[in-house]
């Protein structure tokens, strides 16, 4: 027996409680016993909440997987498919809505529709093409009713968010999700959200963690094992990176509509604040990406680590297929190596490499014992230029916050709300944002000079275990936050350096320590370059035995 389906789709889950489903199941059943075909529900046809307007039927839904069925050849020829109307298939722009009605037809499958008993099938429409052109009517007349009803929701949007923003009524606008870690409070007038306390506080761990270095994997492996939830379900890394990025923090709504992007301030109750949202996006901007598989290196790939000799960046390379047994690599298998002298034909002047863990070894060995204040603080010419920036940053912020200030006065003194202030109110609370970051940013350089933050960092040294270097890659990434934020830059010379190409005070330095240190090519000589604009320079010896001096420059 040739085989019938049935496919019903509801734009809304409302409109699943009227009866046109159980309406078309009868037709279905009928329609069956009256023309000798079998009725087939081995393929879920059933479409509850989904557009197809915006094609989310077809993209994940029952509709996209039977006609994925159809193209397979899995759905015989000679079928049928029952639908209530045409505009159940697509409410899309009708080529694209025709396309779907002629992959079926053209497949060998019949298309009725329930509502007015109607067949499209290849020898009706050649038989009578008026019905060709019937759907295409149809078609356009059910995209231009989703057209005008998607306008009219968008506008209502755009005017409640208008408003929002003037502060001239502030009410629920459903559109989008609310975060995990709020509640509705039943108003509808603000406040609108109220904090669940436990779930606040497994955000503000979360948030704390990652200001302190630790990496989204891990953190969420903590709120798990403690049973901690910022949402419904359990917690992810890339969750958690997602929330990092979220103004919903410190209780913004975005919402994009009509290609207009609207930020609604205090929508949500903060569960965190400005200044904390404010570290947390300047981190991540600085913050490397953890490489997906291998192993994070502790200063390179994060644009601090350059060839003395050429100055093109240095790159760790693990050589992963030769690996041991238990997954560990010989320090001959992980070298450092400069970008421009890989493979032999590049530009450095000396290209080669070293081995990757003898460096590392040796500059967690100096950090570890040799790190002073000193080596923070040693330019306080630096210092008063870094007060300036944030003085400066801070001074632009508050000239933002004067024009707000004013434009909102001027708000309040009409009637009718110009939308070209509401624009510009717009364009300066994003500038605002970016200037909260800054100031952050620059607040943030200042404080490493401040006595704590300094003796901070250098407990942080002084604390970091071996598990370094046993490639534990928490605590390496750990390692690397702490690299970023001491040194500005480091220059290695893989074959170690002469007093040649150096002047004045370097070049006495590098005779210095050439003539005192070991001598020939068993050395590697690295330029450390801290934030404080002290500058070190250390000899390390090349078959592993650590760092052999350090000298000032």
């Amino acid at each position: 027996m040739a085989r019938l389906y049935s496919y019903i789709r509801f734009s809304t889950p409302e409109q699943a409680q009227g009866s046109s489903s159980v309406r078309q199941s009868e037709y279905a059943e009928r329609y069956a016993a009256e023309h000798g075909l079998q009725l087939d529900t081995s393929l879920s046809m059933k479409d509850e909440g989904l557009s197809a307007y915006h094609q989310a039927h077809i993209k994940k839904g029952a509709l996209g997987v039977f006609l994925q069925a159809v193209e397979a050849g899995k759905v015989p020829a000679g079928s049928t498919l029952i639908i209530e109307a045409l505009d159940r298939l697509s409410r899309a722009e009708p080529i694209e809505a025709q396309a779907i009605l002629y992959q079926i037809i053209n497949a060998g499958i019949a298309v009725v529709t329930a509502s007015d008993g109607k067949r499209y099938d290849r020898e009706g429409l050649k038989a009578n093409p008026m019905d060709l052109v019937y759907s295409v009517l149809v078609m356009i007349r059910a995209h231009e009713e989703s057209e005008t009803k998607s306008s009219r929701v968008n506008a209502a949007i755009r005017i409640a968010c208008e408003d929002w923003i003037a502060g001239k009524k502030r009410t629920h606008i459903r559109n989008g999700k609310p975060p995990g870690w709020v509640r509705e409070t039943g108003s509808d007038v603000p406040p609108l959200y109220e904090l669940v306390p436990e779930r606040a506080e497994a955000v503000r761990l979360a948030v704390k963690l990652y200001l302190s270095g630790e990496g989204g994997t891990a953190i969420a492996k903590r709120l798990n094992s403690e049973g901690l939830r910022i949402g419904s379900g359990s917690v992810s890394g890339q969750n958690l990176y997602r929330v990092f990025k979220n103004p919903m923090l410190i209780g913004a709504k975005v919402l994009r509509v009509a290609g207009v992007e609207y930020t609604l301030d205090d929508y949500y109750p903060a569960v965190i604040s400005d200044s904390d949202y404010a570290r947390l996006r300047a981190s991540q901007r600085s913050r490397p990406r953890a490489p997906g598989a291998g192993i994070p290196g502790i200063f390179t790939g994060v644009g601090i680590c350059s060839c003395g000799y050429c100055g093109a960046s240095m790159q760790g390379v693990n050589y992963a297929n030769r690996a041991r047994a238990d997954g560990s690599l010989a320090d001959g298998h992980r070298r450092l190596q400069c970008a421009d002298g890989l493979g032999g034909g590049g530009r450095c002047p000396v290209g080669g490499g070293v081995s990757l863990a003898v460096v590392e070894r040796a500059l967690l060995a100096y950090c570890r014992s040799e790190l002073g204040v000193a080596e923070f603080t040693e330019q306080d010419d630096t210092r008063a230029k870094l007060a300036a920036v944030v003085a400066d940053r801070r001074a632009a912020l508050e000239a933002i916050a004067v024009k707000l200030d004013k434009l909102a006065a001027a708000l309040m003194d009409t009637d009718e709300v110009p939308l070209v202030l509401i624009r510009k109110m717009r364009e300066l609370e994003k500038d605002q944002v970016v200037a909260r970051d800054a100031l952050a940013s620059a607040e943030n350089d200042l404080k490493v000079y401040a006595g704590a933050v300094v003796g901070g960092l250098l407990d942080e040294w002084q604390a970091l275990t071996d598990a370094v270097m046993t490639l534990d890659k928490d605590t390496r990434m750990k390692a690397r936050q702490l690299f970023m934020s001491t040194f500005e830059r480091i220059d290695v010379y893989g074959k170690g350096f002469t007093a040649e190409g150096f002047t004045g005070a370097r070049a006495r330095v590098a005779e210095r320590l050439s003539q005192r240190l070991l001598p020939g090519k068993g050395v590697i000589d690295i330029r450390l370059k801290f934030r404080s604009g002290a500058v070190r320079l250390l000899r390390i010896d090349r078959l592993g035995r650590g760092y052999v001096s350090a000298a000032d420059l």
